[in-house]
């Protein structure tokens, strides 16, 4: 019985022996792995310091006025009329309200009254013979009665030109503060004029990238509205921090002219912005998700290149990013190539792929 045994365990043994040698003989099956590429390119690429902040009116600068005014009442009264309505678009100098004009009419009529006697008072007096029916005094008082007569009525025209109140600039009436039959002071605003196609972007910069920032570079400013993406020049900045926030006030003027009918900017609006700082022409970009970093480092990385039905990772140096693209340079890099995206982290060396569709 032991023998029959011996004999069956030696023979199972050198069968599964002949099944190992047959299988390390056969031909290893390559591993297929599904990926998508994209393909260097030679482009431009931008470095942006990005900003926040409102949209206001233009400030006043070089001899311009400012692009808003708030239209107070010069003199006190109560508002007879009203001839514009909010939305409207004005012109410098168009009527806006009236006051109440019957006080001043008096006494304008009450000034010409005294100017005629004055001027009749005079003219008795220069027709007498200076000395012999009338003095140098009287002929003094008389003229100075006029002047004054003269003063009191060009105060009374004067005050009556100030009932009329006036657009102080050409805009639209973004605000109507009072209505007909109330009353006002001097200190009483009536209305908000804004020239809504002179804005300015106000930014707040960190101050630790403040550096890079020159006038006139270029702003590409974010709205709501992913079609529209306005852009402007740098106009200002400031020469000091603020140490509540510790960053740097600037100033982007919009560089192309808004619609009327769909403005893309609007007075308060909340914006974020990026300011090119740097612009790198001709430079050999490839997509972001191809780039596997090295660890530990900040610039050197791989890449896969296909060939075919194969990929091959060849290290690289990165430099700038710029949004879904970074600048890549190595040995035998050329703009064209198809590179592995999406399955690039973790592919080995070299290896058999299948690009998916």
């Amino acid at each position: 019985m032991k023998l029959v045994l011996t004999i069956n365990f030696l023979l199972g043994l050198m069968g599964g022996c002949f099944i190992s040698n047959v299988l390390a003989d056969a031909p290893a099956e390559a591993t297929e792995v599904a990926v998508r590429t994209g393909t260097l390119t030679l482009t431009t690429l931008q470095r942006y310091v990005l900003a926040y902040g409102l949209v206001e009116p233009e400030p006043a600068s070089h001899g311009k006025p400012a692009a808003s005014a708030k239209v107070a009442a010069p003199v006190a009264g109560i508002i007879s009329q009203v001839h514009c309505q909010e939305g409207q678009t004005v012109r410098q100098g168009d009527l806006l309200f009236t006051l109440d004009s019957r006080a001043v009419q008096s006494q304008i009529a009450k000034a010409k009254v005294a100017l005629a006697f004055a001027e009749r008072n005079v003219s008795r007096k220069q027709q007498l013979k200076l000395g012999e029916s009338i003095s140098r005094k009287l002929v003094d008082d008389a003229q100075q009665l006029l002047e004054t007569a003269r003063t009191d009525l060009q105060a009374a025209q004067t005050q009556a030109d100030l009932l009329a109140i006036t657009a102080p600039l050409s805009g639209t009436v973004t605000a109507l503060h009072f209505k007909v039959g109330e009353a006002v002071s001097p200190s009483s605003v009536l209305a908000d004029v804004l020239a809504l196609h002179r804005l300015s972007i106000t930014l707040h910069v960190p101050s630790e990238e403040a550096a890079d920032l020159r006038l006139g570079q270029t702003v590409a400013i974010g709205t709501r509205d992913p079609d529209n993406t306005p852009t402007g020049l740098l106009s200002y900045i400031s020469p000091q921090i603020d140490p509540m926030t510790d960053t740097v006030l600037v100033r982007a003027t919009p560089a192309t002219h808004q619609c009327p009918q769909k403005p893309y900017l609007l007075p308060g609006q909340f914006v974020h912005a990026q300011i090119v700082v740097e612009q790198r022409r001709n430079r050999l970009a490839a997509p972001l998700a191809s780039v596997v970093k090295a660890e530990n480092s900040t610039t050197s990385a791989t890449i896969a290149i296909v060939d075919g039905d194969h990929a091959k990772q060849q290290p690289v140096t990165t430099g700038l990013r710029d949004g879904d693209l970074i600048e890549v340079s190595g040995t035998g890099l050329q703009a064209g190539m198809t590179v592995v995206t999406e399955g690039a982290y973790g592919l080995p060396p070299e290896t058999l792929i299948r690009v998916l569709k």
